[in-house]
C-alpha cells in the first residue's frame, strides 16, 4: 500500500534547487528546525565559501529564488519557512536589508530628501505673481 504525506521533502526540495550552483554538492550541509509544532522551519545551509557567489547570484538573485520557492512550498502545506545561509551577511542577501547603499536621486548619500513644496535653506519660498 502506498502511503501518502502532506509534508514535503525539504531536504530535497534544498539539495535540488542548491546543488546546480555548487561546485562541491558533498560540501553541502544541512540543518533543520522545526519549530511552534510544525509550523514554522528553519534551514540552516552551509557549503564551500568559492560557491558562495554562484548561489547568491548578482545581486543576490539566486538565493531570492530559492527562499520564495521555499516559502511558497512552505505556504501550500501551512508552513513558515525560513532559509539561512552560515557566514551570511545582510549586503549578501540582496533582499534591499542594506543600509550603506546611496538613496541615489539628487540628495546623495547621507543627505535628507526634501518635498516637493518647502524650500531649502538659504532659498526664499516660490510666491505666486500672476496679475
Amino acid at each position: 500500500m502506498l502511503k501518502v504525506t502532506n509534508v514535503p521533502d525539504f531536504e530535497a526540495l534544498v539539495r535540488f534547487l542548491l546543488t546546480p550552483f555548487l561546485e562541491s554538492p558533498e560540501a553541502l550541509r544541512l540543518d533543520f528546525e522545526p519549530l511552534s509544532n510544525g509550523q514554522r522551519l528553519w534551514i540552516r545551509v552551509a557549503f564551500d565559501g568559492e560557491d558562495k557567489g554562484r548561489v547568491f547570484g548578482r545581486g543576490g538573485r539566486n538565493i531570492q529564488a530559492i527562499r520564495k520557492v521555499l516559502k511558497a512550498t512552505g505556504a501550500l502545506h501551512g508552513c513558515a519557512v525560513h532559509l539561512d545561509v552560515y557566514g551570511e551577511s545582510s549586503q549578501d542577501s540582496g533582499d534591499g536589508s542594506d543600509r550603506s547603499r546611496s538613496r541615489g536621486g539628487r540628495g546623495g548619500p547621507g543627505r535628507p530628501r526634501r518635498s516637493g513644496g518647502r524650500p531649502g535653506p538659504g532659498r526664499p519660498p516660490r510666491r505666486n505673481h500672476s496679475n
